[in-house]
């Protein structure tokens, strides 16, 4: 299975398990009187809506690189990316602005069952947040982590909501808002971790040069090629979930112009078969003086 088809087939285990999630919290928040966990339903709508988002980016960046794309589709991940975290934003204002109507608003104790059907869901969103971290470092795939971490923000609210439903269940009448502040809390959060997403893939839109491990495994496989004494300036770029690479290797400048572009093409081929996901490798060769 491709890079691609991973990504996808773990970006529809997303939409699925939060379309489930997003019923069950919005019919135990209701009838369990908790806004907290109608909170966490609005989270998991907007991450139908993002995972959906995702999905069109995965299937727009499989088009083959042509005239006017050389080096592919693979930049519209950023950009998903982008959209995603505005999600998160959205959600995390809407979830804030909520909790605070909500505490200036005398409400009913939340049910105590209510607390199992969140045990549940935390242990759940845990799972899958492993399951799609997991599936992104496997293709190097921003926009799939930032899914990730969407349910990862899930976990959290769950977490705060159970934190917050508890102290009102114990403590009860005057304790009410417990799970709304919960949810004020929990916003932050994703606010957070919506930074934390954002950060790489503004990176990755600039081509920000983040990749020192890879930097130095292409050095260490290009001198294994015959001919190649060394290498010099090595930039990469990132699209999508695959790498370009600009790379200066060295040969004996006393061999001919031939000779160096059979080992140039040697040294393409190596890195491509030895290191996963390099799409473009362009190799300028240099004569060692030495």
């Amino acid at each position: 299975m491709s890079i691609e088809q991973t990504a996808i087939k773990t970006t529809y285990f997303s939409i699925i398990g939060n379309i489930v999630l997003a019923l069950i919290k919005g019919f135990a928040g209701f009838f369990g009187n908790s806004y907290a966990l109608i909170a966490d339903a609005i989270e998991s709508t907007t991450d139908i809506f993002s995972s959906f988002l995702v999905l069109l980016g995965f299937k727009y960046a499989e088009r083959p690189a042509d005239e006017n794309h050389p080096y592919g589709h693979g930049k519209i991940e950023p950009i998903i990316t982008f959209l995603v975290v505005a999600f998160l934003v959205i959600s995390a204002t809407v979830i804030a602005y909520e909790s605070i109507e909500n505490i200036q608003t005398p409400h009913k104790v939340p049910k105590t069952w209510t607390l199992i059907v969140l045990g549940l869901i935390i242990v759940w969103k845990e799972i899958s947040y492993r399951i799609v971290i997991k599936k992104s470092e496997e293709t190097n795939s921003t926009s799939l982590k930032a899914d990730a971490w969407h349910h990862r923000s899930d976990a959290i609210t769950s977490v705060m909501a159970f934190i917050g439903i508890s102290i009102a269940v114990v403590f009860g009448k005057g304790y009410e808002t417990a799970d709304d502040w919960a949810a004020l809390l929990a916003s932050g959060f994703i606010l957070y971790n919506s930074y934390l997403i954002l950060r790489p893939a503004l990176g990755e839109i600039m081509d920000e040069q983040r990749y020192d491990d890879l930097i130095e495994e292409i050095r260490i496989k290009s001198i294994e090629v015959p001919g190649v004494t060394g290498t010099e300036k090595c930039f990469i770029r990132k699209a999508g979930m695959q790498f370009h690479i600009d790379l200066h290797a060295m040969v004996d400048g006393d061999i001919s112009v031939t000779k160096g572009h059979d080992i140039a093409h040697l040294l393409q081929d190596h890195l491509k078969a030895e290191i996963p996901n390099l799409c473009h490798v362009l190799i300028h060769i240099e004569p060692d003086d030495l």
